[in-house]
Parts: C-alpha cells; sequence; structure tokens
C-alpha cells in the first residue's frame, strides 16, 4: 500500500475500532504501537506518561477499518489515570517482555483489570510476548504463554518491535478476529461522517455476543 493509499484509507474507512496496549513499564508497548503505525523504533523511548495514541487503517474482507490504538502507561501510579482509556474499547493486547518473567505473571492482573473496567466483557484480547529478538536472554518459555493464552481465550503471539517480527501480524490478527466476530452479530453500525469529516455521534460499533460463544484463540503459533 503506498503513502497515498494509505492517507485514503485514513480519511474513507467504514469501520473504527478502539483498541488498547496495556502491559508493565518497559515491555515495548510504544514501540509497538510505532513500529506498528508508522515504522519507526526508538531505542532511547522514555515510559508513556498517561496515554498515547496513534491510528493505522487496513482492508479487511473489502471493508476499511480504522484502528484507534490507545498506548496506557504501565505504572501503577497512572492506572486511575489510563482506565477511563479502556472505555469502548473492543479489542486490547497485554504486552510483556519474554526476557522478564515478571511482567509475565503480571498479565493476570491486567487481565482482570480489563475485565473490572470494561463496559463490553466480549472484547478480543491478545497476548503479546515482545523481545523475541532477545532470545538468547528468554525467561518466560513460550509454552507456558501459549498455555496461557489457550486456557484465558486469548490470541497468542511473539514480537520484536526492534527487528519488526510479527508486529503486523499481531495487531492484522487481532482487527481481523474482532470483525469476523462481528459478522456474526446484528445490530453493528458503521461510523459516518459528516459533511466537515468528523464522526457523527451516536455511531459505535457494537460487539456483544452470545453469553455461549467463546472468543477466537490461536492455533498456538507465535511465528
Amino acid at each position: 500500500m503506498s503513502d497515498a493509499d494509505d492517507n485514503q484509507y485514513n480519511y474513507d474507512y467504514d469501520l473504527l475500532y478502539k483498541l488498547v496496549l496495556i502491559g508493565d513499564s518497559g515491555v515495548g508497548k510504544s514501540n509497538l504501537l510505532s513500529r506498528y503505525s508508522n515504522n519507526d523504533f526508538q531505542i532511547n523511548s522514555k515510559s508513556t506518561i498517561g496515554v498515547e495514541f496513534a491510528t493505522k487503517a487496513v482492508k479487511v474482507d473489502g471493508k476499511i477499518i480504522k484502528a484507534q490504538i490507545w498506548d496506557t502507561a504501565g505504572q501503577e501510579r497512572y492506572r486511575a489515570i489510563t482506565k477511563a482509556y479502556y472505555r469502548g474499547a473492543v479489542g486490547a493486547l497485554i504486552v510483556y517482555d519474554i526476557t522478564n518473567t515478571k511482567t509475565y505473571e503480571n498479565c493476570s492482573d491486567w487481565l482482570n483489570i480489563l475485565s473490572t473496567n470494561l463496559e463490553n466483557n466480549d472484547i478480543v484480547i491478545g497476548l503479546i510476548g515482545n523481545k523475541k529478538d532477545l532470545q538468547h536472554q528468554r525467561s518466560v518459555p513460550i509454552e507456558e504463554a501459549q498455555e496461557f493464552a489457550r486456557n484465558n481465550q486469548l490470541l497468542f503471539t511473539e514480537t520484536s518491535a526492534l527487528s519488526n517480527e510479527n508486529v503486523e501480524k499481531a495487531f492484522t490478527q487481532l482487527i481481523t478476529t474482532i470483525y469476523e466476530n462481528s459478522k456474526h452479530q446484528t445490530g453493528i453500525e458503521t461510523l459516518t461522517k459528516n459533511n466537515n469529516g468528523s464522526i457523527d455521534a451516536g455511531n459505535t460499533v457494537s460487539l456483544t455476543k452470545n453469553n455461549k460463544e467463546k472468543k477466537s484463540s490461536s492455533s498456538g503459533e507465535c511465528c
């Protein structure tokens, strides 16, 4: 896709998805977002204060989907601020550092934070093991993370924001799964724009699901 095409997609879109990136400080959330949205990586990036966001438009099943991705601070002192930005999210990526066991162990806490702060408990959630380029320093076995993802019905991918390995895959998999789930629902509205190019108020993407339905989970593949 050319830059011109990408700019066109960012204006003319059919659906708008709000996604959130969560996880401990230092796991690489900001660089994952920067790599995905701008193909950029900052070696000396600083911890996010509060929240930041970026947008990216992708084409799925002939429809242009604009993802509004919110990168939230991982530090405890910002939790009260960042929780407000979970509202309205239809997808989330929980990120940990494969070289830091504690960041992986805290993924359970991040799942609980999501479940208690989201209006829609049926959002699609992915588990991301970042810093795959540091295999020689790995402390979180991939098999353990895969099992955790399966048990909690999460998508799973290992990524490297530094080398750009699987970054697009992680986000595309999340967006595509949200879209595929939404096709089975009724009452889903496409976001529209008024003559000024702004989003008309009141139009939302509804992803409520039957309680008997399960969220899609990964096949266990990481690469």
